[in-house]
């Protein structure tokens, strides 16, 4: 998820969208890939932003200011792109989450999100998204920047709807931000386990399909 905008600059003529992926030709997405490795790997706010532009293959230690505005901006930048790979995906999955029951709504959700383990970018992705899980503004009802006006955020407010008869609105709301923050730590210890090459105790099938289980269990508990 991404992190609230902070005025980075905008992208030089001849650097748009067009130059592809984060890791191809232009220098806005080198540092795009770089600072992926590296906060995924040493944190968010423990990844150095020289580093970032070293691995980026620039010499000019002010190309994150440049660019992206501050580390928040690059941060930004990141979640922005992960955002728009986890829509398309969840779009091909469930186009409409309106009316659609919990399990759906989870499966359809904790899927999408696992496109993500397919490439070293996602892996990459998943263990920065959630250092950042907390964002999503659904205690609040308010969805974080990043968030506002996608598909992802309308299926998040469709899991409270099956939660109506079981639990008030404190817990509700609660629970699906504590079950947002359950599925990105456990993609994210996924991705790890794959990037590391770490034995599983089970296929990627069976991890998620338990994974919308626990979570499908959590957010319908008896209220104590």
């Amino acid at each position: 998820m991404a992190s609230k905008s902070t005025g980075a600059r905008s992208t030089p003529a001849g650097e748009g969208p067009d130059d592809g992926p984060a890791g191809g030709g232009s220098t806005r997405a080198r540092l795009i890939r770089s600072a992926e490795r590296l906060f995924a790997a040493q944190g968010v706010h423990g990844a150095q932003l020289r580093e970032v532009v070293r691995q980026a293959g620039q010499a000019n230690p002010s190309a994150v200011q440049y660019h992206f505005g501050s580390r928040e901006g690059l941060l930004d930048a990141v979640m922005a792109e992960r955002q728009q790979r986890t829509e398309r995906a969840l779009a091909e999955r469930m186009p409409r989450p309106e009316g659609r029951s919990l399990g759906e709504l989870l499966g359809a959700l904790v899927d999408a999100e696992a496109t993500e383990l397919r490439t070293e970018r996602g892996r990459d992705c998943l263990r920065i998204s959630t250092q950042v899980s907390h964002r999503s503004g659904i205690r609040e009802r308010r969805p974080h920047a990043g968030l506002a006006g996608t598909l992802y955020w309308r299926l998040i407010l469709e899991l409270e709807a099956p939660l109506v008869p079981l639990a008030p609105e404190p817990v509700r709301l609660e629970r699906i931000d504590l079950a947002l923050t359950l599925i990105g730590a456990a993609l994210a210890e996924r991705a790890r386990q794959h990037a590391e090459g770490e034995p599983t105790l089970s296929g990627d099938g069976a991890y998620l399909a338990d994974l919308v289980s626990v979570c499908t269990g959590l957010l319908t508990a008896p209220v104590p």
